[in-house]
C-alpha cells in the first residue's frame, strides 16, 4: 500500500467522497488508495524519462524534419506506394516516430555515457542518473529499446531508410563521447541533429538530393553555434577534468566569435536552401526573422554577460526553428 492513505475510510463518521470512488463499487478504500498510487508512480517515471532526455529540446530539430518532409511531398510529390489519398499521413507518423525514438536513444545514450561527468559537475549534478532517479541500467535499457524501434520503424519506411538507420544511430550516439577527445563536439552534435530533414526527405522519395542536403548544413552550424554558446557554462569544468570544446579551449570571446561565424553559414545555408523554394513572401519572412532571432541571441550573450545563456539557448533557438518551419512550409505549400 502507498504510504500516505489519501483515501481514509471515514472522515468524521462519513465516507469520504473523492476521485477514488468513481472505481467499481467492491473496492474498499485501501485498494483505491493503491490504485491512484500505482498511477502516481508511472505519471512520475514518465516524468522523469522525459527528463532524462530533455523532450522539450526536440523542438530544435522536429522543424527542420517537417520542411524535408514538406519540400519532399512538393517536389517528389505522394510516394505511390502509399496507399489512399491520406497515406502520406502514414508515412508522417512514421516519420515522426523515428524522430522520437532516435532522440531518446541519443539523449538517453548521452545521460548514460556522461553520467559520472555529470555527478562531478554542479549544474548537472541533479540529472535523474546522477541524482538516482533512474538507475544507469535502466537508461541503457531505454536507449536499447528505443534504438531498435528506431531501426524498424525506419525499415518499414523504404529501403534506404532502412539501410541507413544504422548509420544515422551510429552518428546520434558518437557525440556522447566526443567530448573526450576533440573540440569539434559541437560540430558533430549538429550532423547529428541535421539528419533529421535528410532523413524525412529519404522517407518520401527514398533517394538523396542536394536541397534537404544544404538544410542538414543549416542546422549543423545553426545547432554547433548555440552548443557554443552553451557550453560557456562549464568552461572552467571541462578544462579541469580534460574534456573538450570551444570554450574549453578558447577565451570566451574568442568562442563566441565562432559561434557568429557558425551562425553566419547557417544563414548563408537557409538563403541558398531557400533558392530551390518557391520566392514569396512567406520564404522572406521567415528567413528575415530566423536571422533576427540569431542578431539577437549574439546581443543577450557576450564574453562578460553571460547570465543569458539559458534564453539564448532555449528560447530563442526554439522560436527560431518554429518560426522558420512554419513560414518555410507554408510557402512550400503555397508556392
Amino acid at each position: 500500500m502507498c504510504k500516505d492513505n489519501i483515501f481514509p475510510e471515514k472522515n468524521n463518521g462519513f465516507q469520504e467522497l473523492s476521485g477514488a470512488d468513481f472505481l467499481p463499487w467492491p473496492y474498499s478504500a485501501a485498494e483505491k488508495n493503491d490504485y491512484f498510487c500505482g498511477h502516481k508512480i508511472e505519471f512520475t517515471m514518465i516524468r522523469q524519462y522525459a527528463g532524462l532526455v530533455k523532450f522539450a529540446h526536440t523542438i530544435f530539430a522536429m522543424p527542420f524534419a517537417l520542411i524535408g518532409f514538406v519540400y519532399a511531398l512538393r517536389t517528389e510529390g505522394i510516394p505511390s506506394d502509399c496507399a489512399g489519398r491520406y497515406g502520406w499521413v502514414v508515412l508522417l507518423l512514421q516519420v515522426l516516430l523515428c524522430m522520437v525514438f532516435a532522440r531518446n536513444a541519443a539523449m538517453g545514450f548521452n545521460r548514460w555515457a556522461d553520467r559520472r561527468i555529470d555527478r562531478a559537475n554542479p549544474r548537472t549534478a541533479d540529472r535523474e542518473i546522477p541524482a538516482g532517479k533512474i538507475s544507469a541500467r535502466a537508461a541503457l535499457r531505454f536507449v536499447i529499446v528505443n534504438a531498435l524501434l528506431f531501426i524498424v520503424t525506419a525499415s518499414t519506411i523504404n529501403l534506404l531508410a532502412g539501410i541507413l538507420s544504422p548509420v544515422a544511430l551510429f552518428v546520434i550516439l558518437m557525440y556522447s563521447y566526443c567530448k573526450r577527445f576533440t573540440a569539434l563536439a559541437h560540430l558533430v552534435l549538429g550532423l547529428g541533429l541535421g539528419i533529421a530533414p535528410v532523413g524525412a526527405y529519404i522517407a518520401v522519395t527514398g533517394h538523396f538530393a542536394w536541397p534537404p542536403c544544404i538544410l542538414a548544413l543549416l542546422v549543423m552550424t545553426w545547432c554547433g553555434g548555440f552548443d557554443i554558446i552553451y557550453a560557456l557554462q562549464d568552461a572552467d569544468f571541462d578544462r579541469k577534468n580534460g574534456l573538450y570544446s570551444i570554450p574549453a579551449r578558447f577565451s570566451a570571446r574568442m568562442s563566441l566569435l565562432f559561434s557568429i561565424l557558425l551562425h553566419a553559414v547557417s544563414v548563408a545555408a537557409l538563403f541558398w536552401f531557400g533558392s530551390y523554394c518557391p520566392q514569396n513572401g512567406w520564404l522572406w519572412l521567415g528567413e528575415g526573422l530566423f536571422t533576427l532571432i540569431l542578431v539577437a541571441e549574439h546581443l543577450l550573450v557576450t564574453p562578460t554577460r553571460q547570465r543569458n545563456i539559458g534564453i539564448a539557448f532555449g528560447t530563442l533557438n526554439g522560436i527560431a526553428s518554429t518560426v522558420l518551419a512554419v513560414f518555410v512550409i507554408t510557402a512550400l505549400l503555397r508556392g
